[in-house]
């Protein structure tokens, strides 16, 4: 994929940038780009410069990617000791009627806790249950979302010593709007059973809750309650809304699990690999203690790497390793922390043969996953022990995966770092005027250390963030452009954070919102669309000129159409500014054909615009022909830019 391979199609993407928020002058600014389109001026860009990032933060799996409706699942949510909190399942009836409780009855091993549920009333007498039954039901995550003619599959575990009769539905948030129903009538369930149903439901609610009533009296388990809808990705468990979202990104890779998440608040809290892989009814959960959370961990360690496959995008674990936010492991005994990561590496990339690798295959993926990349830790740079239990993990993972690149915490940006590593993380989460200025934040670093994986970036001061704004977008578009031209010592670069649960904002802003229903990409989601031809493409060599250089970035790439296998030469602009740029492109080095010119921009009428539920498509961007007052020829073209915009310009080389 290159620029060397074949006939030179030229594209031009042109970002134009703010030079603040506020106005800079009544007159427009003038700007010229020549670009230099030589074979000898070009550089390959690195096909994995831009991916994406997933953490378990703002309920983004659990209540998010993850389709699973109901919420502490397994009632382990509360604890391992009883009597527990078993929110959010809620009374159905007055307390004299029904009693809910949990015990450590379960018959999974690893998840003992089970719902007790003690029903007091009966349909005949002293004490008559109500017309409608007293029982207990869950309201997922901030409401189930059930539409109309679509399907759910319920798997549950319950027992009883007496004969039940218990009706199971899908209602509205108040009970009193049957969505779907069905019927549990047993005689005899001394016995923990399996139970599944499949309902179809008969109406549409975004708000929807799953019950269970009775009018029988007698004591009632329950364990291991699930909902599903049947209507997933491939039937993976992914919510088909939100993987379309990652799936249009094109994504380069994907990062998982996180984040602060990997190291846990506490060691015990941390996630451990094992934990989250094989039936869903056995993996034992755990509480995200940095985000204030329980997941069940229904997106696992497999979940994340098959993701990553369907996706096309390579993936990068990040493990823990020994370290949490307010402990760590002597390094004296961190070594089953190793071997807990070499299981894990076996998991991934050993054939089916060896120990790890015929656990993947009995899950349904007998071929290896294709890990290039391990991230030892997150963010545990400053911490004492950090570099001790770095090396050593280091030295084990290249003794048995040499190939595997390793990615340190540690930044070598402004110095080299003083341990080995392929790759070095660079966080950065500031300003937009910082963010903007950040274009040049790798041009004077040496180029012959590890490269930059810059693995979180993002514009987040509420001023000029907002919940998602233009000019946050507008900004971080600015750094990738730096990034973009740096590109031979940054090999990956990823936003952060992917997703936010708007009920459970723990992090602003995100790039993509979602409740249970619905979801919307904010500017800075739309902004990484125009950076997606970037990877693997030709960076050629550019200079700008400008009355104000201070609100404006650009480049210049070649990228290759692999629908139809022509070249496309693009120019991305960022203008900041809050006045228009009259433009003059200069090419030298490749004819193009300007009448199949587009041009694609990311602007609004105020640079604090965000997208919402009411109006997702706000601040998104706008393909059209490169038209109106457009002056070009095959050697060039002029053109004008919009204030507080992204523009991107593909023109088709001849």
């Amino acid at each position: 994929m290159g620029f060397s391979r074949g006939p030179c199609s030229v594209l031009v993407c042109i970002l134009v940038g703010l030079c603040s928020f506020y106005p800079c002058s009544g007159t427009d600014i003038t700007a010229q780009l020549f670009v230099n389109a030589s074979k000898q001026s070009a550089r390959t860009i690195p096909d994995t410069l831009f991916g994406i990032f997933f953490e378990e933060i703002n309920h983004a799996g659990a209540g998010g990617l993850w389709a699973e409706l109901v919420d502490n699942r397994g009632f382990e949510a509360g604890g391992q000791a009883t009597p527990s909190d078993i929110a959010p399942w809620f009374i159905i009836g007055d307390e004299s009627l029904v009693v809910l409780s949990t015990d450590r009855s379960s018959c999974f091993d690893r998840n003992k806790i089970a719902l007790r549920m003690d029903v007091l009333c009966d349909s005949k007498g002293p004490l008559i249950c109500p017309a409608g039954g007293v029982g207990v039901y869950n309201p997922g995550f901030w409401g189930m979302n059930i539409e109309q003619g679509k399907s759910y599959k319920l798997i549950l575990y319950l027992r009883s010593y007496n004969p039940i009769n218990v009706s199971v539905s899908l209602t509205d948030s108040t009970g009193s709007q049957p969505l779907a129903t069905s019927n549990i009538i047993a005689s005899s369930v001394s016995n923990w059973t399996r139970m599944e149903f499949l309902f179809v439901a008969k109406a549409t609610n975004p708000n929807s809750r799953l019950q269970f009533t009775t009018t029988q009296a007698g004591v009632i388990w329950f364990d291991q309650v699930s909902l599903m809808p049947v209507d997933t990705y491939k039937g993976l468990g992914f919510r088909k809304d939100l993987f379309q979202l990652l799936a249009d990104l094109k994504p380069a890779f994907l990062r998982f699990p996180g984040g602060c998440f990997v190291e846990g608040g506490r060691l015990p809290n941390a996630v451990r690999w094992k934990d989250t892989i094989g039936p869903w009814e056995e993996r034992p959960g755990h509480y995200g203690d940095v985000w204030d959370y329980w997941t069940d961990d229904g997106l696992g360690h497999f979940e994340f790497f098959q993701l990553a496959e369907d996706l096309g995008a390579l993936p990068i674990w990040v493990f823990n390793n020994g370290i949490s936010l307010h402990g760590e492991v002597n390094m004296s005994v961190i070594l089953p922390f190793i071997h807990e990561v070499l299981d894990g590496l076996e998991f991934a990339k050993g054939d089916a043969s060896t120990t790890w690798g015929s656990v993947r295959a009995a899950l349904g993926h007998p071929e290896p996953f294709d890990l290039r990349y391990v991230a030892i830790g997150n963010e545990e740079c400053p911490i004492q022990g950090y570099r001790g239990n770095y090396l050593k993990f280091y030295q084990a993972i290249k003794h048995y995966y040499p190939e595997i690149k390793i990615i340190s915490n540690c930044d070598g940006s402004s110095q080299k770092l003083d341990h080995p590593a392929d790759l070095y993380d660079y966080h950065i989460y500031t300003s937009a005027n910082n963010m903007f200025s950040k274009y040049n934040a790798f041009d004077y670093v040496a180029r012959d250390g590890p490269k930059a994986f810059v693995s979180e970036y993002a514009v987040t001061p509420k001023e000029d963030a907002g919940t998602g704004s233009l000019l946050a977008a507008l900004a971080e578009a600015g750094f990738l452009l730096g990034l973009e031209r740096n590109s031979d010592i940054v090999e990956m670069a990823s936003y952060a954070p992917l997703f936010v649960n708007t009920n459970d904002r723990r992090w602003n802003p995100d790039a993509i919102v979602l409740n249970s229903a619905k979801a919307y990409g904010t500017p800075s989601y739309w902004m990484q669309q125009f950076f997606i031809e970037s990877n693997g493409a030709t960076l050629l060599n550019s200079t700008l000129q400008a009355s104000s250089t201070n609100s404006l970035h650009a480049s210049a790439i070649i990228w290759k159409n692999t629908d139809d296998v022509t070249y496309y030469l693009r120019l991305k602009f960022v203008n900041i500014g809050s006045v228009p740029v009259s433009m003059k492109i200069g090419i030298d080095g490749v004819k193009i054909n300007t009448k199949s010119a587009v041009s694609t921009v990311l602007t609004s009428d105020n640079v604090m615009d965000e997208n919402s539920f009411d109006k997702p498509a706000k601040v998104t961007p706008v393909k059209a022909p490169l038209t109106a007052d457009v002056e070009a020829d095959d050697t060039g073209m002029t053109f004008t830019l919009a204030q507080h915009s992204l523009t991107c310009i593909d023109v088709l080389t001849t």
